[in-house]
């Protein structure tokens, strides 16, 4: 047995002993079972029962991980890897073992292929720097799409500046729909990188992500998936997207906030220099020379965020075990009822019509700025998002400063999308 192999083992039991609460796979969506399990929903804000329509920013985490969180400092907290002692060992096997839940999440061929990272602007961040500072020269160009987060642009742009090369930016259109013509156009023989989101978090849109991969794998050039949004709400095959690189957020998918995961495919990993230095990225050190470690740890720099992992690890069996699938749809149903039900209210526009959406609802209303609407359904207990959501250069092409934007999660109900909606008939009776 290998290394490797010895330590899933060891994960495998170690993990055995943490609490569980999540139902098996293949029960029914059970929408009161599943609220109980998040024990911040049990509360007033405001005098109102808590609406929690913030989902797309962070979600709530379920007591199975705030419980393996506790598990994990009460019982086996301790650096990992590098211990003989009980509680090393023990760390290190629940580290690893949350590792391979986060391997068959995405569908990775091999742990090697799965960093822990503190989160997708971390992911972006070290790709930039790794693969850009490789492959990436002075008239080079990296194509992104209008409807990017700021993470997957300022990271871009500073490589940019640094190598001299330039963005392209393929549009959108008025349905906050990727512009498929206009994207093949702008793959040329200078592109290196693509990078774009796999579901736009200011609009909802579901890029067609596995059409674009093949355009640009056509060319010979790499793409790398923004997923921080789509991974609690799509399910993410890696090797059937066939994408080099996968970013995505523990903390937006009911897990921790500071964890998160990059995938890569490991013959590109190989070729790349470490984003950071020191601890446990290095096989040996003398002051003339360092030899780096083998995937994943190259990439890992530093004692990583052990209790994150784990959390992240209980995460994804939550979410497993109620189904990507049956969340998906519950979701779609919540939107399909938002969206109609919205409509309906005087003087408000929806941003982003695209025909496949997930989860995400912005909108304006005439005459009342977004965090005069937030504000108003908080004082009601709704917690909304309002501003400009990090996507700037999107909001900019709709002509609106910010917008306010309803997302939802597994939790919420068809009552709370009414909520929400006599709550803007009460915004609107404010600025009559």
């Amino acid at each position: 047995m290998s290394g490797s192999e010895r330590i899933l083992k060891a994960g495998a039991q170690a993990d055995a002993s943490y609490p569980r609460s999540a139902p098996r796979p293949g029960a029914a969506f059970d929408i009161e079972a599943i609220r109980r399990d998040f024990p911040i929903l049990q509360q007033s804000v405001n005098g109102h029962p808590l609406v929690y329509l913030d989902n797309a920013a962070t979600t709530q985490k379920p007591k199975a991980v705030v419980d393996a969180l506790e598990h994990y400092y009460t019982r086996d907290n301790a650096n990992i890897h590098r211990g003989v002692h009980e509680l090393s060992q023990r760390a290190t096997a629940a580290y690893e073992q949350a590792r391979e839940k986060a391997r068959s999440f995405v569908n990775a061929r091999s742990t090697a292929e799965v960093l822990f990272v503190r989160s997708t602007t971390e992911a972006i961040n070290l790709i930039a720097h790794s693969f850009g500072a490789a492959r990436v020269s002075a008239g080079d160009e990296i194509l992104l799409t209008r409807m990017e987060h700021h993470s997957n642009i300022v990271p871009w742009q500073m490589l940019c500046e640094r190598q001299g090369a330039r963005l392209q930016v393929a549009p959108v259109n008025d349905r906050g729909e990727l512009i498929l013509e206009d994207f093949e156009r702008l793959l040329s023989p200078k592109t290196r990188l693509v990078s774009l989101v796999h579901l736009s978090n200011a609009l909802g849109t579901v890029n067609p992500v596995k059409e674009i991969i093949s355009l640009a794998h056509r060319r010979g050039v790499p793409v790398l998936l923004d997923g921080a949004q789509a991974a609690a709400r799509i399910p993410i095959d890696v090797q059937d997207l066939d994408c080099d690189f996968y970013a995505l957020s523990g903390h937006k998918l009911y897990g921790p906030t500071g964890i998160g995961i990059l995938y890569g495919k490991s013959e590109l990993l190989e070729t790349m220099p470490p984003f950071l230095g020191g601890g446990d990225m290095i096989s040996s050190v003398t002051f003339e020379k360092t030899l780096y470690n083998k995937l994943p740890n190259k990439f890992e720099a530093g004692t990583p965020h052990v209790a994150g992992a784990v959390g992240l690890g209980a995460a994804i069996d939550y979410v497993r075990g109620i189904g990507i699938e049956a969340i998906a749809a519950h979701e779609d149903e919540l939107l399909r009822h938002a969206t109609e039900a919205v409509s309906r209210v005087s003087g408000l526009r929806i941003i982003g019509t695209a025909r496949e959406k997930a989860g995400i609802l912005s909108f304006v209303m005439d005459g009342i700025h977004p965090h005069d609407i937030g504000t108003i359904l908080d004082q009601q207990g709704i917690a909304i998002r309002a501003g400009h959501h990090c996507t700037q250069p999107l909001m900019e092409q709709f002509g609106v400063p910010a917008t306010a934007r309803a997302s939802f999660g597994m939790y919420n109900t068809l009552a709370e999308v009414d909520a929400l909606v006599d709550g803007l008939g009460k915004v609107r009776e404010v600025f009559a």
